[in-house]
């Protein structure tokens, strides 16, 4: 989304600190709002994207590092869903044999 105002820039004393030529020329996503707001809650939390860094984004290293998934080897959409799907669920096993053992495992599917 583009805005102009060729008119209002002429009556307006900051022109010279604002538009280079004769006017300045706005250039602004359809969605930039919610990046707006975004800024605007990480301001007042600042602490809250480490955390995000911390939670969310560990199992997409640990999938790139230990299982080899630094690129999808199928092409197109469905493939490749289906290809993360994969991933997804040895990482989820891995994760949950980490936190319960192989027998409470078993006795969790087995209930």
């Amino acid at each position: 989304m583009q805005y102009s105002n060729p008119r209002a820039c002429n009556g307006c004393g900051l022109k010279t600190q604002c538009a280079r030529g004769n006017f300045r020329r706005i250039t602004r996503w359809e969605g930039e709002a919610v990046l707006d707001r975004m800024a605007i809650r990480l301001a007042a939390r600042p602490g809250i994207l480490d955390i995000r860094r911390e939670t969310v984004e560990h199992p997409f290293g640990s999938t790139k590092q230990w299982m080899n998934q630094g690129a999808f080897l199928m092409r197109g959409l469905d493939k490749v869903r289906a290809e993360f799907s994969l991933t997804a669920l040895a990482y989820n096993l891995r994760r949950a044999i980490n936190l319960v053992g192989v027998q409470g495992l078993i006795r969790a599917v087995q209930t």
